[in-house]
């Protein structure tokens, strides 16, 4: 039975995020990543095959190695989905800002 995995689910988990971060500045095979973290290397593996299933990491065999990078086109649409909230947050924040200054400037 093939799960269809949550990508929000997937980026939940801290490792994950960690080896999306390695994986962001160059391709690396399995044990290359593994070699980055104190859990065994089907713990590591385990985390792979989830970030594969969301199409957030693909593989690309090369001779007897697969190496493992980023899918931009999958790491774009959670940042299309975010982008809303940060400029809600954005908003808000330069909002309280200005509150604040006013604040600030009327006590003295």
């Amino acid at each position: 039975m093939n799960l269809r995995r949550d990508v929000f689910q997937a980026i939940a988990d801290p490792t994950r995020r960690a080896i999306l971060l390695l994986v962001a500045a160059q391709s690396m095979t399995a044990g290359a990543i593994a070699a980055n973290f104190d859990t065994a290397r089907p713990t590591v593996s385990k985390h792979l095959q989830i970030l594969t299933e969301c199409e957030l990491l693909e593989q690309e065999q090369n001779g007897r190695e697969i190496y493992y990078h980023l899918n931009p086109e999958k790491i774009k649409e959670i940042d299309d989905f975010i982008e809303p909230f940060r400029q809600m947050w954005e908003t808000r924040f330069n909002q309280l800002d200005e509150i604040l200054a006013t604040m600030k400037k009327d006590q003295k």
